[in-house]
């Protein structure tokens, strides 16, 4: 039996000194993001390609428009972005900095609020990094930033005939049985200068991305920051270096670099309802 005052479950209800935290959060993002020259968007809650941005496309809340075409709760803001500004608002803006305040909804009934930012054309994945903890810093929160490269998976998976999935799940144990003494040393690196130190021993066909992220890591301007070389990220369009911000086991920011409509461009998101949790303590 359900009571007509239940919310279903992961569906977010706000009241009180949370309801205004998290008022006073967005306005602080927003006028942060605007001070650095970003706009912001507010993109339809519907989307025709949900499906290309979530990897369990189950986790997707479908239904069907007027025409039978499949179409799809929002799942994630960050391609709806750039196909509106790039495909839609093309003649009527120039501008390349958008930032979105708004919710995403994922099946059965869940919400995840999120502050994000995109900056289309863009390649320097360390000024989206570097702007994303100077917001953190702003909020004074400390985290951890761990950076990774997805192509270093991708090639260890293809070149050494090991099921990606044993990186998608997290499956470190599996990966350790391989018996790999290179690989080994990967998964315990945890700095650019520990990765530094076993470049010699990797294939030949790692060193190239590898060396990318000890030059990322290094110039990240953040005081906490862990380089994580195999970890795999669930979002399927990131393509290159990405991070993910984390504070007492809650991830509060992922952001990275991907390609869309043949643009190279970087963005992040905040989750707005973990960085509430560690602002309440």
């Amino acid at each position: 039996m359900i009571f007509e005052h239940e919310i279903p479950t992961g569906s977010r209800l706000y009241f009180g000194n949370t309801a205004k935290l998290k008022r006073a959060l967005e306005n602080g993002a927003s006028d942060f993001l605007e001070d650095k020259g970003f706009e912001e968007i507010v993109t339809p809650n519907f989307s025709y390609s949900g499906h290309q941005s979530i990897d369990n496309e189950k986790s997707l809340i479908t239904l069907s428009d007027e025409e039978n075409n499949s179409l799809a709760l929002r799942a994630d803001s960050t391609l709806d972005v750039v196909r509106i500004i790039s495909k839609r608002l093309g003649r009527a803006t120039l501008h390349k900095k958008w930032f979105y305040i708004q919710p995403v909804f994922t099946y059965p009934a869940n919400e995840t609020y999120q502050i994000g930012a995109e900056w289309i054309g863009h390649n320097n994945i360390c000024d989206m990094i570097n702007l994303n903890c100077d917001l953190l810093n702003k909020l004074e929160i400390d985290s951890l930033v761990q950076i990774a490269n997805i192509n270093i998976p991708l090639i260890i998976s293809k070149e050494y005939d090991i099921n990606i999935n044993l990186f998608k799940n997290g499956e470190i144990g599996a990966l350790f049985e391989l018996d790999l003494d290179w690989l080994t040393k990967l998964i315990n690196v945890k700095t650019a200068e520990c990765l530094e130190k076993i470049l010699e021993i990797l294939p030949t066909c790692l060193k190239q991305e590898c060396e990318k992220l000890i030059n990322i890591a290094k110039n990240i301007e953040y005081k906490n920051v862990n380089v994580s070389p195999i970890y795999y990220s669930a979002m399927k369009y990131y393509d290159d270096i990405y991070y993910r911000v984390i504070n007492d086991n809650l991830t509060i920011a992922k952001g990275g670099g991907y390609m869309s409509n043949g643009i190279n461009s970087l963005g992040f998101a905040i989750y707005t309802d973990n960085l509430l949790k560690v602002m309440e303590g």
